[in-house]
């Protein structure tokens, strides 16, 4: 698009295969921006057709004026915030913490503060630059409800070396994780391709252009109806293990994206916990820790072996 300005543009539609096609995926194939940010922009007036205010459907006619302004972002200051950790371990290097459920790591869109950036920046005032403002020290993240063994870096030297250990695969992450159904398989691995779904972006979902990814399972606990199984992870991608195992049809248990509704068991959030986390300290050689389950999680693994 040719640009007018440094966040606003404008097109004629005179192309003939564009025409009848919806606005909001046009233009998420012409700009930077995913749908639902298109959408956004949209709803708050700055995508304009023809001089008017139009919805994310309006499907595109030859001759129309297509008028896009992007406001330009906000600086964004990441303060620390006096919020309760669970310190498994530290030192001058690193912080090894349990992170506890609804926590969101990092701030972002929605998630601006209470975040577990915001807690480090106050507990230690020394993390990494590597990940920038936004993710200072962060080196791998848990989904917001997922619990369980963290390691944050506290200077560049200790960023780069965990970074490099886990794109060599060598850091051990395990996680026990509380899946509907009956699991047969006593060991299994699921190596599928994850990426964002193509219509919902806010979802992942296994595609062929998607980023390979690896998760392995353990079977820990056949119950009735359940099964509770320890996943080791090769990868670590976005929602990993709830998407590989929702693809061979064992869900999370409470997983409110890619679950089941179990009004029985009365979940909140997945029952996902990250217990076991192993690495080689850039100082100190190899160290290892485990964290015990949550009391949900146990809550929720008696009530379904409860169940019949």
């Amino acid at each position: 698009m040719p640009e007018l300005k440094d966040s606003e543009f404008q097109q004629k539609v005179d192309d003939p295969v564009v025409r009848g096609k919806r606005l909001d995926i046009y233009l998420t194939s012409q700009l930077d921006q995913t749908r639902s940010q298109i959408k956004c922009l949209i709803d708050q007036g700055n995508i304009l057709v023809n001089s008017k205010q139009v919805k994310a459907g309006y499907k595109l006619n030859l001759g129309d004026l297509i008028h896009v302004r992007i406001p330009k972002p906000q600086p964004v200051t990441v303060l620390p915030q006096e919020i309760l950790l669970d310190i498994v371990y530290e030192d001058s290097d690193l912080v090894v913490l349990n992170k506890s459920k609804g926590m969101v790591v990092h701030p972002g869109a929605g998630n601006w503060d209470q975040t577990l950036v915001n807690a480090l920046l106050y507990h230690c005032q020394d993390l990494s630059g590597i990940g920038g403002k936004l993710r200072p020290g962060i080196v791998h993240r848990l989904d917001k409800d997922t619990t369980g063994l963290l390691v944050v870096a506290k200077n560049d030297f200790t960023h780069l070396s965990l970074a490099n250990q886990i794109k060599q695969r060598s850091v051990k992450r395990y996680y026990f994780a509380l899946v509907h159904g009956v699991v047969k398989a006593d060991h299994g691995k699921i190596e599928a391709p994850i990426g964002r779904h193509l219509v919902n972006r806010k979802r992942m979902a296994i595609v062929s252009s998607g980023r390979p990814a690896v998760t392995n399972f353990l079977v820990r606990r056949r119950m009735a109806k359940f099964t509770l199984l320890e996943c080791r992870l090769e990868t670590g991608r976005t929602h990993q293990i709830r998407v590989h195992l929702e693809s061979i049809k064992h869900p999370i248990v409470g997983d409110p994206v890619y679950g089941r509704r179990n009004l029985t068991l009365g979940c909140t959030s997945q029952m996902l916990h990250a217990y076991y986390l192993a690495f080689n300290h850039p100082k100190h050689g190899f160290m290892e820790f485990r964290c015990a389950l949550p009391q949900v999680f146990e809550d929720t693994l008696e009530k379904s072996e409860n169940l019949s």
